[in-house]
């Protein structure tokens, strides 16, 4: 299943928690790309955090995977997620149905 992950950023961080946390940040979220759970990843416009477009088998391994990543387990980041699926009205356009 497709599910979007939206981080936010919850908590300041210092540029010395910043250089603590993102050398291992960044190889937890490698990781979960090389896996592929993370299927894309964008880092937000609007304000500090990342989206992820996850390919997974259900929404509590999303939680699961997300939750693991150092910034949510420092209390820094947290994810809001929604699952994904076929634009169902298409359907509407395929005689018979």
């Amino acid at each position: 299943m497709k599910v979007l992950a939206i981080g936010n950023i919850v908590k300041p961080v210092t540029p010395e928690l910043r250089a603590q946390i993102m050398p291992r940040e960044v190889p937890a979220t490698l990781k979960l790309y090389l896996d592929a759970k993370i299927e894309q990843f964008w880092y937000r416009s609007d304000k500090p955090g990342v989206v992820f477009l996850m390919n997974v088998d259900s929404l509590d391994e999303a939680k699961a995977a997300t939750g693991a990543l150092p910034l949510v387990e420092e209390g820094i980041a947290e994810y809001e997620f929604m699952p994904l699926g076929p634009l169902a009205p298409l359907g509407m356009l395929i005689q018979g149905k």
